[in-house]
């Protein structure tokens, strides 16, 4: 049986396209429907990805449209990457008045048309806004999942690959707590090269110069580009999705509602998590050191504080 794989990216900003681009050039999904409320924006981007479809050799559908939800009916996975992105100088926290209004009258359209999706969220401040998305649509908590973990765990592992000399796909290192500058806990201690660990590789100071540049891995990017990164958030996007599609059960960090894992209750926060079919198969509780656990007691305590402003 031919089964239709639908997918539906919501915004066709930077982040947006380059998902919606790189979910087509691996085939993960047969329909892509490109979002967007900039009259002409996704029209524009939909037909100029599906005019490299013959180059470069997919079939998957791209479709743009402005505003019409009824379009987006029946995806399987919707991608929520709307909302204003951060300028320069501009913290996480300041963009959550503006975003939550937009992620509000996202979720609430693409539930009218697919009241059974898998919802992903990149808008920022991502763990706040997947907090906010779990609670206005009511929707089971293995429904809602926000990636940051992907994309932190993606730039860690770069960095750690730049600074030990080996390729990247031998590396294998996550990022947990809440996707900010602050927040985030590059597990060290865990990070490994086929195997061995790193501590193997670097010393103490060249580590901890990794998790530097991990945690502002996302700022420096907007200092260089004078806007959020697009290539890097767009291919964990896709990853994401390709786990949930394929059932591929891969093990990737991502902001999910905590009910008393590793010691939290209310809060959607990164851990690491079993993706497949049903969206988050399960959480894996890591056996975190007492550092480790005190790091992720102070994030989730920050990742509180960012959710008050909510005013749920």
């Amino acid at each position: 049986i031919w089964l239709i794989m639908k997918v539906t990216v919501v915004g066709a900003g930077n982040v947006g396209a380059s998902c919606a681009e790189y979910i087509a050039i691996k085939r993960i999904a047969s329909e892509v429907i490109l979002l967007d409320i900039k009259e002409g924006l996704a029209e524009g981007k939909a037909l100029d990805l599906s005019q490299t479809s013959t180059t470069l050799g997919f079939d998957t559908r791209i479709i743009g449209i402005t505003s019409d939800y009824s379009i987006t009916s029946n995806s399987d996975v919707v991608v929520i990457t709307s909302g204003i992105p951060r300028k320069p100088g501009m913290t996480r926290e300041e963009l959550i008045g503006i975003n939550a209004g937009i992620v509000k009258d996202v979720s609430s359209n693409i539930l009218k048309y697919s009241p059974n999706t898998i919802i992903v969220v990149v808008s920022n401040p991502m763990d706040t806004m997947t907090y906010l998305t779990l609670k206005i649509t009511g929707l089971p908590k293995n429904k809602v999942i926000g990636m940051g973990g992907a994309l932190d765990s993606s730039r860690f592992k770069t960095y750690l690959s730049k600074s030990i000399n080996k390729p990247s796909s031998d590396i294998h290192a996550m990022v947990i707590g809440g996707h900010g500058d602050t927040t985030m806990i590059p597990l060290v201690r865990l990070a490994s090269y086929n195997g061995l660990p790193v501590s193997e590789f670097l010393n103490k100071d060249e580590m901890d110069k990794v998790s530097k540049e991990t945690m502002v891995g996302g700022a420096s990017l907007t200092k260089l580009l004078g806007t959020s990164a697009w290539y890097a958030p767009g291919a964990s996007v896709a990853y994401l999705v390709d786990s949930i599609l394929n059932n591929q059960k891969k093990l990737i960090p991502c902001s999910v509602l905590l009910n008393g894992e590793y010691g939290q209750n209310d809060i959607c926060i990164g851990v690491p998590c079993i993706i497949g079919s049903k969206g988050v198969e399960s959480i894996v509780e890591l056996k975190l050191n007492k550092d480790e656990f005190n790091l992720f007691n102070e994030s989730s305590n920050s990742v509180r504080a960012m959710n008050e402003s909510l005013k749920l």
